[in-house]
C-alpha cells in the first residue's frame, strides 16, 4: 500500500493515528516515485522525489544492509559515490563499502538516522574491502572497522594513512558540503595532514562515526525547493574540535533540580513539505 491510501489505513487502525508519524509511512513505501528527481526540504526534514537506486554492486562498490532498502538518493549522490569509488582503488583500496544513503522517497527513518531524508547523504565504510564478490548475507552480517581508540580520544592501531587519503578525495569533491566523523578521526586529520590543508574544513566532528564516516552533499544546480545547511565557519575546525576529545567526553554531572529535557515530537507529513505528500501519492 502507497500514498494517501497508506495514510487512510493507518489513521483508521486507531484514532491516535490520525496523524501518523511521517516515518511509518515513508519506511512502508518500497520503490522510488516516478516523479523527476528532486530533493526537498533539508536534510532532517524532507523526502525524496525520483530517487535513482545505487546498485547493489559496481566495479569499486558493494552495497551494505540491503535488508533496510536504504541505497536510494538523488542522482548526484550515486554520481558521487562512483566517484569516490575510484578514488579508493587510486590510493591501493579495492573499492567501497557503502551503508544507508536514503529510503525510495526519502523522509525520516524507523531507526538509525535524523537525517539521510532528501537523497544527499551516505555512509562510507571505514573498513577497506577485501572483495567485492559478497553475498547478500555476508553484507548483513560483516562489521566494518573501528578507528576510534576504547577512550575516545584518538584512533587507534586500525587507522591506516588511506583513511585520511580517501576522506581527502571524498572533501575535495565540489559536490561535497561537510562530512561527518568521529572527533579522534578530526584531530587525527589535523595531525597527519600536509600541504593545502582547505580540504580540512569540510570535516566536521560528530557523535558516532567512528567505523564510517558521513557524506552530505551540497543541494544540486537548479533544486529549487531544496534546503542547504549553514555555512560551515571559517578556518580548519581544528581547534574547535579538540572539545570533541576533552570536554565533550565529561560532562558536568546533573544536580537534582536539573530538568530533563523533553524527547521531540514525531515528525508528521505536516512538518514536512507539502510536496512530500505528492511524492507518498505519486505512483
Amino acid at each position: 500500500m502507497k500514498g494517501l491510501g497508506l495514510i487512510a489505513a493507518l489513521a483508521m487502525a486507531s484514532p491516535a493515528l490520525a496523524d501518523p508519524p511521517a516515518k511509518a509511512l515513508f519506511s512502508a513505501v518500497t520503490t522510488p516515485s516516478s516523479q523527476r528527481a528532486a530533493p526537498l526540504g533539508s536534510y532532517a526534514r524532507g523526502c525524496l522525489a525520483g530517487a535513482e537506486q545505487l546498485p547493489e554492486s559496481g566495479p569499486t562498490w558493494q552495497a551494505m544492509r540491503l535488508s533496510r532498502n536504504r541505497h536510494f538518493g538523488d542522482p548526484s549522490l550515486v554520481r558521487f559515490i562512483e566517484r569516490l569509488g575510484q578514488s579508493a582503488t587510486e590510493i591501493g583500496w579495492n573499492g567501497i563499502y557503502v551503508g544507508d544513503m536514503s529510503q525510495p522517497r526519502g523522509g525520516p527513518m524507523n531507526g538509525g538516522h535524523k537525517s539521510h531524508q532528501i537523497g544527499l547523504d551516505v555512509d562510507i565504510w571505514l573498513l577497506p574491502p577485501e572483495r567485492l564478490d559478497l553475498s547478500a548475507r555476508q553484507r548483513e552480517n560483516i562489521s566494518s572497522l573501528n578507528v576510534r581508540s576504547n577512550d575516545q580520544r584518538s584512533v587507534n592501531q586500525n587507522w591506516r594513512p588511506e583513511h585520511l587519503a580517501l576522506l581527502r578525495a571524498a572533501a575535495e569533491d565540489r559536490s561535497v558540503a561537510r562530512i561527518f566523523v568521529a572527533g579522534a578521526i578530526k584531530m587525527q586529520l589535523c595531525a597527519e595532514a600536509t600541504g593545502d590543508r582547505r580540504w580540512l574544513r569540510k570535516i566536521r566532528p560528530w557523535w558516532g562515526h567512528n567505523t564510517h564516516f558521513h557524506v552530505r552533499l551540497n543541494c544540486p544546480r537548479g533544486a529549487r525547493n531544496c534546503e542547504e545547511q549553514a555555512a560551515i565557519p571559517a578556518g580548519d575546525g581544528c581547534e574547535a574540535a579538540k572539545w570533541w576529545v576533552t570536554d565533550a567526553l565529561n560532562p558536568p554531572a546533573e544536580t537534582p533540580n536539573t530538568t530533563p529535557t523533553p524527547p521531540r515530537p514525531e515528525l508528521v507529513l505536516a512538518d514536512l513539505p507539502r510536496q512530500c505528500s505528492a511524492v507518498l501519492e505519486a505512483p
